[in-house]
């Protein structure tokens, strides 16, 4: 009788034993029952003598059981694990363990051949425990084998990464004043990448002679170099030092900086493909972009600008030969930080010299040159300061996003060369002056001198922003003074009214055409006077006939249009806008630069100033009038370039906003104002200065905004307390008195050889 196993293990009559296996490993079995050789002499099968040998115990359920256990979905079933994620790691590990299975597989016999019988028969002494030359050459030659296929899947597995580390691409943004020269920088990095063919070849050479002069024949480490680190580091116990140009380039780009054998031996072998797979020009260019030359420094374009103050591409030799001699260590070697500093830089600095000379890179007459150290910056110009240069960054960055196109998120990412039209020197005039008048306000006034503002901004007629004033301090106050849109223009606005009146004329009934005005025009200039419309009298919403007031409630009796702008004639003013059209004022006061969200409301209030523009689009506004009619929308950027390349600028261009002849009108009456309310000055500016003050009716702000030859300036001098709201206090004496104004000081300060 024939038995079979079931899945229970139990033996059934009647049909062959079928063994839970699969695949080709399942035969048959002489007795007619089917399994594995191994499988015969198993308890609970059938053996060759055609007796059943049961299990030992219990009852055994087959692998067809268990898989269909398994299965997912299935009452009682075992969920199958996810392999785990496969990693660099775990890929050596792995070829690792299969190698040496194969070396183990290939030479177990021959090494149970060779093993050692210690100690070793047939000898006495000391003798009796020395290996044979077979056993020690073996051990040599399977060490060797061994560590030659180490060397060989670690090659195989370790990968480049295809791309580079965060660190090794962040660059900052670099700001210059409109002469060219650095101004400030900004980004968690001082960084700028330059193609190779923008370094000299004076400098690289330099480098190279210094850090690794058989760069360009070595396979990227160095053998010399791999066992001097080793000796240092098992004396020093830290992995440092050996390190080819091709491996510091691998340390910068892709690794981190620590000091472990692991990343010393992962930098090797990245270094050996990376060599393979780049040109040694690409692997230079990348090393020099980002290594650390200190102050706040990496790559070699920033380095020249921090000691040198310019860029890589006009470095000399010996230049070039201090900017290698701080690859050793920027701490030890900036000659500025210590006179031991300078020693070591001058001695390294010699060295490197004579160098370039042995490998053949400079002759010994161009090395004649070079006796002198150079001589470095004291500090880094592109350092911000957090005062008035931030101000500059600020407003400068605005207009860089806006002209090139560039969105926040490319512009975060660095690498641009910002080139500014600030003029360095009316910057530091305009801090300057504004200094002293806040030194003044507060010795005289300290409580009301701590909520008190100053904002300045001068524009060339061609739209250009020359200098502005901020605030005291961006670090401490991030609001811009002369961007802000918090107080109302007052008098200061009448010439945006005289220019529409010249343009449009004016019509004093409802039905009539207009008439055209000029500056001989006359209008009533005494205080008080009410305002009239074609029906009457103009009503405000409490039921109160609308006046305006002039200075010092002055009566003028009938006055000139000219006149009445020379002498700021508040209710000449009023009327004439509303003869004129407020929604004419407000068009000509757009034309000429003034912001749309800073006009004020269509209401007669518009034509004595209740526009709350800017400083800098006051003296923007002002720049229309000087400029035959023309305007040019104000701009701070000159052009833009990402690492060294020039990308396209949108730059303003002029257009006209008021007619040629209206423009010489109103720029001479505000000559006139300016002779008026200031003649020994006027005596000496020789007819090229045009301005006037500007006040307003509750005494919130006080302005001056003129135009000297070819440039508009506008100061503004308010109170605001910035802890409680933006609404503008009384200056209570601050802005000085209307002959001898706080803001006309500022101005004429700011502009000498004025004053």
């Amino acid at each position: 009788m024939q038995l079979r196993i079931d899945d229970g293990g139990i033996p059934a009559p009647g049909r062959p034993e079928v063994l839970p296996i699969s695949g080709a490993g399942r035969r048959e079995i002489p007795d007619g029952t089917t399994g594995t050789p191994s499988d015969r002499e198993k308890p609970g099968r059938t053996a060759p003598d055609g007796h059943y040998r049961a299990a030992a115990s219990g009852p055994r359920t087959s692998r067809h059981a268990d898989a269909k256990a398994a299965v997912p979905g299935r009452p009682g079933s075992r969920r199958r694990r996810k392999a785990p994620k496969s990693t660099p790691a775990a890929r050596l590990t792995a070829a690792a363990v299969a190698a040496t299975g194969a070396v183990a597989s290939v030479l177990g016999p021959w090494l149970r051949h060779v093993r050692p019988h210690y100690p070793r028969p047939g000898l006495t002494g000391w003798k009796r425990w020395l290996p044979t030359w077979r056993q020690a050459g073996g051990a040599a030659l399977a060490s060797f084998g061994l560590s030659v296929l180490t060397l060989t899947v670690t090659y195989a597995v370790i990968d480049i990464p295809d791309n580079l580390n965060s660190f090794a691409t962040q660059q900052d943004n670099v700001y210059f004043w409109a002469d060219g020269t650095p101004m400030a920088r900004a980004g968690w990095v001082q960084r700028q990448e330059m193609e190779l063919d923008d370094v000299p070849q004076d400098v690289r050479w330099a480098v190279l002679a210094a850090e690794n002069e058989s760069f360009y024949s070595d396979p990227g480490i160095s053998a010399k170099g791999l066992t001097r680190a080793l000796l240092r580091t098992v004396g020093q116990g830290s992995a440092e030092g050996g390190s080819t140009i091709t491996q510091q380039y691998v340390k910068n780009a892709y690794l981190s900086q620590d000091r472990t054998y692991s990343r010393k031996f992962t930098e090797a072998i990245m270094a050996l493909k990376l060599d393979n797979k780049m040109s040694k020009d690409e692997i230079l260019e990348g090393y020099l972009n980002t290594s650390w030359f200190g102050r706040g420094t990496y790559g070699i374009q920033r380095a020249a600008q921090a000691y040198y103050g310019k860029d890589v591409s006009e470095l000399n030799a010996g230049e070039g030969a201090f900017l290698a001699t701080l690859l050793k260590g920027a701490g030890l070697y900036d000659p500025t930080l210590s006179t031991a500093n300078r020693a070591r830089a001058e001695e390294r600095w010699r060295w490197t010299l004579d160098r370039m000379v042995k490998i053949g890179k400079m002759s010994q007459e161009e090395r004649a040159g070079y006796r002198t150290f150079p001589k470095v910056l004291e500090r880094n110009p592109l350092h911000s300061t957090g005062k008035q240069s931030d101000y500059l960054v600020e407003l400068a960055t605005r207009y860089a996003k806006k002209a090139a196109r560039i969105s926040d998120k490319e512009f975060d990412r660095g690498g641009y060369q910002i080139y500014t039209t600030f003029d360095k020197k009316r910057v530091d005039q305009l801090t300057r002056a504004i200094g002293m008048a806040r030194d003044k306000a507060r010795k005289d006034n300290p409580n009301a001198s701590k909520h008190v503002h100053y904002g300045a901004a001068s524009i060339a007629l061609d739209g250009r922003i020359v200098a502005i004033h901020g605030g005291p301090d961006h670090r401490m106050q991030r609001y811009n003074e002369s961007n802000a849109t918090t107080v109302p223009a007052g008098s200061a606005f009448q010439p945006f009214v005289y220019a529409a009146a010249l343009e449009h004329g004016v019509r004093k009934s409802r039905d009539s055409a207009p008439e055209l005005v000029t500056g001989e025009t006359v209008y009533d200039g005494n205080d008080k006077v009410p305002v009239t419309t074609p029906e009457g009298p103009y009503w405000d919403r409490s039921g109160r006939k609308v006046a305006a007031k002039n200075d010092n409630g002055r009566s003028y009796g009938q006055i000139t249009l000219h006149q009445a702008l020379s002498s700021s004639v508040n209710t000449t003013f009023m009327q004439l806008g509303m003869d004129t059209g407020l929604d004419k004022v407000g068009a000509t006061a757009r034309a000429s630069g003034l912001l749309p969200s800073s006009l004020g409301a269509q209401v007669p209030a518009l034509a004595t100033g209740s526009s709350r523009p800017s400083a800098i689009r006051m003296a923007s506004g002002y720049t229309t009038f000087a400029a035959e009619g023309l305007h040019t929308e104000p701009y701070a950027i000159l052009k833009v370039t990402r690492n060294g390349h020039k990308m396209p600028t949108d730059i303003p261009v002029a257009r006209r906003a008021v007619g040629a002849d209206t423009a010489t009108e109103v720029q001479s009456a505000l000559t006139d104002a300016f002779r008026t309310a200031y003649p020994e000055t006027a005596a000496k500016a020789d007819g090229e200065v045009a301005g006037k003050r500007g006040t307003t009716e509750d005494d919130t702000a006080a302005w001056y905004v003129g135009t000297e030859k070819k440039v508009s300036t506008a100061v503004v001098v308010y109170r605001i307390d910035l802890a409680k709201s933006l609404e503008p206090l009384p200056l209570e004496g601050l802005g000085g008195t209307i002959t001898n104004g706080v803001p006309y000081g500022i101005w004429s300060e700011a502009l000498k050889p004025l004053g």
